[in-house]
């Protein structure tokens, strides 16, 4: 617990997707302030200055804390203002070219080939496989402003055991891609509460055991806020099945996404409409009558239906070439790739820190942070 004579903000721990690991807000009628803290970085954004100098001067008596000023670094990811909002990236994370020597690289159009699927044991293994761990974890941390490379690098994390000569190609392959695509990232704008889910599946893409990859993404108004690409824990039958377990995996995120919403009284004014491409899998979720179709379906994955029975979420659906979730389910061909990347990201280079405007009606993020030890 925070305190202060004017402000009283409540720490929770969160279990989610976002970055940090602590959040808690502060709300009365006309004041609004939120504060994110991981470790001992802290970003507090709000719409009053006055009580966010003092809520960072407060806690100074007994902490040694450093205000760092307007957000522009955190964790790695680089926030950049616009006159339309925030874009974040990680360029500075090239110094990864430089550790693996791939500086030098001819930069590639897509993360992965999508002619061919990696397998296990494809060719000889590689005598010391900590430079293909260390090189994939570094990649899977650029997923978290990167959700072009979240596919590739799932794919890669798939072979950390036991990884082979293959493998280590296709992972600087996918650094010759990031190395033309460091200037990309999230644009985040003012846009209306309004959450946008895409579920998709890769049906028994998987050679080696052909399980299916699930692929989601949700939309807040136009920014991407949540995305994933994982491989399903069983083997389905059928494609109706595969895609009725995603819409499941989606339907359960986005729930998780709501109720931190309302933990900041942050309400949906429509229920979100999920969008599939398969029409079998929707009837599933819609329909509570077809059970003799469903006895081979985990009880657990009826959690969609419970959902849409209860309206707090609608499913619609939506041609395969306008599902934007597709991306995170398997390697496509360039031209298609870079539709759906169009989509996700924007380029960062265009965004000149000068176009950033801060007035008093708009909230203003600063940045402190507190010195190890």
């Amino acid at each position: 617990m925070a305190t202060s004579d004017d402000v009283d903000v409540e720490v929770e721990s969160e279990s989610s997707s976002c970055f940090a690991e602590f959040s808690s807000w502060y709300q009365s009628s006309h004041t609004t302030i939120y504060l994110l803290l991981y470790v001992d970085d802290i970003i507090i954004t709000g719409n009053d200055p006055s009580h966010i100098s003092h809520l960072i001067t407060a806690p100074s008596h007994a902490f040694e804390l450093k205000d760092l000023g307007a957000l522009s670094y955190f964790l790695g990811m680089q926030i950049v203002p616009t006159q339309f909002g925030l874009t974040l990236c990680q360029s500075k994370y090239a110094y990864i070219l430089h550790r693996f020597h791939m500086e030098n690289a001819k930069p590639t159009k897509t993360p992965s080939y999508s002619s061919t699927r990696l397998t296990p044991y494809t060719s000889s293994s590689i005598p010391d496989p900590s430079e293909y761990r260390s090189m994939v974890r570094a990649l899977k941390y650029l997923t978290f402003t990167c959700p072009d490379l979240a596919f590739s690098v799932h794919h890669l994390c798939q072979f950390m055991q036991h990884p082979t000569t293959v493998h280590l190609e296709a992972a600087k392959h996918v650094l010759c891609y990031v190395k033309g695509t460091l200037h990309f990232g999230i644009h985040l704008s003012l846009v209306p509460l309004t959450l946008s889910p895409f579920s998709d599946v890769d049906w028994a893409g998987n050679p080696s055991d052909r399980k299916s990859t699930t692929g989601l993404l949700v939309f807040l108004g136009f920014n991407p806020v949540l995305w994933s690409s994982k491989k399903q824990s069983i083997v389905s039958h059928s494609s109706t099945k595969a895609e009725y377990c995603a819409l499941a995996s989606t339907a359960a995120e986005l729930s998780l996404l709501r109720t931190l919403f309302m933990e900041f009284h942050l309400f949906l004014h429509h229920i979100p409409i999920l969008w599939c491409d398969n029409i079998s899998a929707i009837a599933l979720a819609s329909n509570p009558v077809f059970h003799f179709r469903t006895k081979h379906i985990e009880v657990g994955y009826h959690f969609v239906r419970e959902k849409v029975l209860k309206r707090d979420l609608g499913i619609k659906f939506i041609s395969i070439k306008d599902n934007y979730a597709d991306i995170f389910t398997k390697p496509l061909p360039g031209p298609y790739f870079l539709f759906l990347r169009g989509k996700l990201l924007a380029d960062s280079t265009s965004c000149l820190r000068g176009d950033a405007e801060i007035t008093e009606d708009k909230p203003q993020a600063i940045a402190t942070k507190q010195p190890n030890g």
